[in-house]
């Protein structure tokens, strides 16, 4: 499967240009999580995830509970949502797994076992999820 990470250039509030903290939200420009697929069968899952915007990004898999709607998770001062539950993340220049993040024009990625369910893809660096890098993916 594979995902694209991209940020619109734009001005970013509350980091005078520099990078977003705080969970400031884009002023001028769009953040997105696009999958290829929005439905895949269940078991092992294989993640190419690219970062084509101009700033670094990394991809988290959460489940989404019922009735819970893609996009709504509770937001915490710092800019990012809880990850308790995670079952991966892609944020690894260039490797597989967890790391710190994935540099414009890099990739990463991951293999996870998913069951049928659920789940909420998003970037966790802090204000990404609420500019709107997410996307829901149904496993069945």
């Amino acid at each position: 499967m594979n995902i694209n990470l991209t940020n619109m250039d734009g001005p970013m509030m509350g980091g005078g240009g520099g990078p977003m903290t705080g969970g400031g939200p884009m002023s001028g420009g769009v953040m997105r999580l696009q999958a290829d697929q929005a439905t895949v069968p269940h078991g092992s899952v294989s993640f190419l995830v690219t970062s084509r915007g101009s700033i670094t990004h990394e991809m988290v898999v959460l489940p989404l509970p019922e009735p819970q709607i893609v996009g709504t998770r509770p937001i915490g001062g710092d800019g990012k949502l809880d990850e308790t539950g995670s079952l991966g993340e892609a944020s690894n220049t260039c490797a597989e797994g967890a790391g710190q993040g994935i540099l414009p024009g890099g990739s990463g990625w991951v293999s996870i076992t998913l069951a049928p369910r659920r789940y909420e893809l998003l970037c966790n660096l802090p204000g990404h999820y609420g500019a709107g890098m997410y996307t829901q993916l149904t496993v069945t």
